[in-house]
């Protein structure tokens, strides 16, 4: 038996559809174990693909150790290439800050702050591994309901304890 139905198209592609898994992922995390402890899990996923595209990006520009110039442009060219809006605000001795008006997820990471955790450990290996320390903040987040993201790399260690939005990279020694 044949059947020749013809069916709308739901919309749903490859992308949309991984994006859509992450998202439920996300929202079953943090329902079972707390939006923390979920965090936690996209951390750790976070770091495992900061290493390889660390990697990656050292081999492209030919060099052991990214400049803070190179890692700025790392982090925006990485992120425009899966569908980020990410762009230079501002770059010194002292901090990389990026705003972003386009998350890679789309709308699927609109109440899943815990997704942001993936950006700020990215950011944070990259930055800490070529330049040895990185305090990453994110002080706006389109999942917290925010227009845009600001995400702060600060590049100067200090004493002060991490705010709620913030954490600690260190990298192998310099």
């Amino acid at each position: 038996m044949e059947f020749d139905v013809t069916i709308p198209e739901p919309g749903l592609d490859k992308d949309n559809f991984m994006r859509s898994v992450i998202r439920e992922l996300a929202g079953i995390l943090e329902e079972t174990v707390g939006e923390q402890e979920a965090s936690a899990y996209v951390n750790h996923v976070g770091l495992l693909i900061g290493r390889a595209l660390n990697q990656a990006y050292r081999a492209a520009c030919g060099t052991e150790r990214l400049d803070p110039a190179q890692v700025a442009s790392a982090l925006v060219h990485l992120k425009k290439r899966i569908d980020g809006g990410f762009s230079i605000e501002s770059i010194d001795d002292e901090a990389i800050t990026l705003v972003n008006s386009a998350c890679p997820f789309g709308d699927k990471v609109i109440g899943r702050p815990s997704l942001c955790r993936m950006t700020a450990n990215v950011f944070g290996h990259i930055a800490a591994e070529n330049l040895g320390y990185a305090r990453v903040g994110i002080e706006e987040a389109i999942a917290r309901g925010d227009a845009r993201c600001r995400v702060v790399v600060n590049l100067k260690e200090t004493k002060d304890e991490p705010q709620r939005n913030e954490t600690d990279f260190f990298g192998a020694s310099i």
